[in-house]
């Protein structure tokens, strides 16, 4: 039996590779582990670390890595130290890490210095911000590769990758949005007492090298929003650099009726809240990846998702309140043919196939760099 180490730092990860780690929990042959760190053990971003209780899953481990507002540097120390003593004390065969946050950069550094494989889901994508270099960073530590499309491929076989590493699966996440387990719109309402009859979802994340511009950023979004008359449902940011003046807006817009505001919201009420908005504005990746999938509409504010893929249901504008009111009226001028640049729905059938092929196995350790 093979043990397998995922590591989940917050709630988009988790809801991401949520499958993936069900897959692993109900094999024979494999027996899953599961770090719980970074945002989700952070009270002040929803304690979500909950919603991964909630899978029982026989081996998890929830450990704080950070205070709030901690540095970035200082997180992936204390994360590196975590996941090195419990490496230690589990010895897993495979370490499996997401995307582009400081605890998959953790976890991947770990592994590669212990010669443990790394299997590294969604690398290969551009966004536009730091990530991209922590996200390119976990591709050089990582082993095995399980990208999301075409054009991911091709950008780590730029880098340097082995093609017999790489495997195309889609992005994970889509597995759930295509699932009929999910929660019906009346129960997600009333379980977040949402009274909207219509809406718009807000995530608005922080640019870490725009840390010191982000509270007028803000603030002129939520000026455009109120301005609008729309209904809207708010969540929190992630915890990167810049958050806490994010919520010092957000916190001013609390009580005004025509906002519901939220920590944190589980993934599958989030799947049916973000279907069945009218459009989601902000600068989150869902606003890229799922709401094209849905078909849904999306503004996309500002840099954070410069470089990313986006079809033509995506309205790009730039910070100031003048030009979110102008994209906000032209939200009804969008195509919204539904998108499946990021996958099928079929991610986690893909991911079972691979991990029991014994190609993927005598991937060795020692990685080599393949020149052009």
């Amino acid at each position: 039996m093979k043990k397998i180490l995922f590591v989940t730092g917050t709630r988009a990860d988790f809801g991401k590779i949520k499958s993936l780690m069900d897959k692993v929990e109900s094999m024979e042959n494999f027996e899953l582990h599961v770090l719980v760190t970074g945002m989700h053990m952070m009270k002040l971003y929803g304690s979500t670390f909950n919603e991964v209780k909630k899978q029982n899953y026989k081996n998890s481990y929830l450990i704080s890595n950070q205070h709030t507002d901690e540095p970035m540097c200082s997180v992936l120390s204390n994360t590196i130290s975590i996941i090195s003593r419990l490496v230690n004390s589990i010895d897993p065969e495979m370490i499996v890490v997401h995307g582009d946050r400081i605890e998959a950069l953790a976890g991947a550094t770990v592994g590669a210095l212990n010669h443990i494989r790394v299997c590294h889901i969604e690398g290969g994508e551009l966004s536009g911000t730091i990530d991209d270099s922590i996200r390119h960073s976990i591709t050089k530590l990582s082993h095995i590769h399980m990208v999301a499309n075409d054009e991911a491929k091709q950008r780590l076989l730029q880098m340097g990758e082995n093609k017999n590493t790489i495997f195309i699966i889609g992005s994970p996440d889509l597995d759930i949005m295509e699932s009929n387990a999910l929660p019906s719109l009346e129960e997600a309402k009333n379980h977040y007492e949402i009274d909207f009859e219509s809406y718009g979802i807000v995530m608005f994340h922080p640019v870490t090298s725009e840390e010191k511009d982000i509270h007028r950023y803000t603030e002129n979004l939520f000026k455009a929003l109120d301005d609008s008359s729309k209904k809207y449902v708010v969540i929190y940011p992630n915890n990167d650099p810049g958050s806490l003046k994010i919520l010092d807006v957000i916190e001013k817009y609390k009580a005004h009726t025509n906002f519901r505001v939220f920590p944190s919201i589980n993934f599958e009420s989030f799947l049916v809240l973000l279907k069945n908005s009218e459009f989601i504005i902000g600068n989150s990746s869902a606003g890229v990846r799922e709401a094209p999938f849905y078909g849904l509409p999306s503004i996309n504010i500002g840099t954070r998702q410069n470089s990313r893929f986006r079809g033509p249901s995506v309205l790009d504008c730039s910070y100031s309140e003048e030009d979110i009111k102008n994209a906000l009226g032209q939200l009804d001028k969008l195509d919204v043919e539904k998108s499946t640049w990021f996958g099928k729905g079929n991610s986690t059938e893909l991911f079972e196939s691979h991990i029991n092929s014994e190609r993927m196995w005598n991937i060795p350790v020692q990685k080599v760099f393949v020149d052009l």
